[in-house]
């Protein structure tokens, strides 16, 4: 499912849409107070011996984070999302065969996971997790979820390891109660958020931002509002001049509401699914960067982890780490 739109780097709108009571800053920083992160044991399931989806970095994520002293109050275990919740952004009748572990097996092949009972309670609490974090961040200035970033999922279907689009769900479900206007998602996985496009594409108050490896999967794009693909191989000097350039202006020009950033760490010169080359260093100043960013404008922030793949997950669970200690810096002491 392809929608027509203008080539990648090109947005969808000439010029974003101004909103005309922009103002900065609308909620003060709260230094002090230790970020939020949501997580729940359905986060990892059980796949098959072999599987390549590096399931195990969830467990390896939330026992890093406790090391850390990241979660000083214990993590918050959210509610998995409802079928009418999920409905609000795909297909009822996926959704049911999702939860009734019943995919068709060629959907379930475009997922790349095998989507039994375990696999459908783990997305349902991704999506759960995503919605209660950002509940968290609009009170509290910064949360995160420790799972989420499932971009790929469409709205008939999903893909790429993806089953539910959290991202989607939770930025429909908090416009639709009123506690948001517009939003902004910035996806800095490597791969380009097209299943977020899709779900996305009647909310012009919800703004994607994806900036990926423009050669890497999925093939055929689903056109954001603004994509930008670059070049294999590129470094971290170079992807966070890119950065710098394009997100500040975007943050004043749509003064929005709350950001929903995916911190996927598969823009890593050693992850096995990307074609970018930013290092550890390169990934915590990119995390950096969004979050002072996003909040020196008073702007609410939602941190997922997105992608990161391999076969250490320990490894790759310390890069998804890197965005959560991102943020208790930004609170500081």
């Amino acid at each position: 499912m392809t929608r027509a739109g203008p080539p990648l780097g090109v947005p969808r709108y000439k010029d974003p849409p101004a909103r005309a009571d922009a103002r900065a800053p609308r909620r003060p920083r709260r230094p002090g107070v230790t970020p939020p992160i949501v997580y729940h044991p359905a986060y990892q399931a059980s796949l098959p011996e072999g599987h390549r989806f590096p399931m195990g970095k969830y467990g390896q994520l939330a026992a890093r984070l406790t090391e850390r002293g990241l979660v000083p109050a214990g993590f918050v275990t959210p509610e998995p999302a409802s079928a009418a919740l999920l409905g609000l952004v795909h297909d009822p009748a996926y959704v049911a065969a999702v939860l009734a572990a019943a995919v068709p097996r060629a959907i379930e092949r475009e997922i790349g996971l095998p989507v039994d009972a375990g696999v459908a309670r783990r997305a349902r609490a991704s999506a759960g997790g995503t919605l209660a974090a950002a509940r968290l961040a609009l009170a509290q200035g910064l949360a995160g979820s420790a799972a989420g970033g499932s971009h790929h999922a469409r709205r008939a279907q999903g893909a790429g390891f993806c089953i539910f689009n959290d991202v989607a769900v939770a930025a429909r479900a908090l416009q639709r109660e009123g506690a948001i206007g517009r939003a902004l998602v910035v996806d800095c996985d490597v791969h380009q958020g097209d299943g977020t496009a899709d779900c996305l594409v009647c909310a012009p108050d919800l703004f994607t931002l994806s900036i990926h490896a423009e050669k890497n999967y999925p093939v055929r794009k689903i056109a954001g509002d603004l994509d930008i693909g670059l070049a294999d191989g590129l470094g971290d000097a170079a992807y966070l001049a890119v950065l710098a350039g394009r997100l500040p202006p975007l943050l004043d020009a749509l003064a929005p509401d709350l950001v929903f950033y995916n911190a996927g760490v598969d823009p890593h010169r050693d992850d096995t699914l990307g074609r970018l080359a930013l290092t550890d260093a390169g990934l915590a100043a990119r995390d950096r960067f969004v979050i002072a960013a996003v909040r020196a404008r008073g702007i609410p922030l939602v941190a997922v982890i997105g992608g990161g793949y391999g076969s250490d997950a320990a490894a790759i669970a310390a890069r998804h780490a890197l965005v959560f200690e991102a943020m208790a810096a930004e609170a500081g002491p």
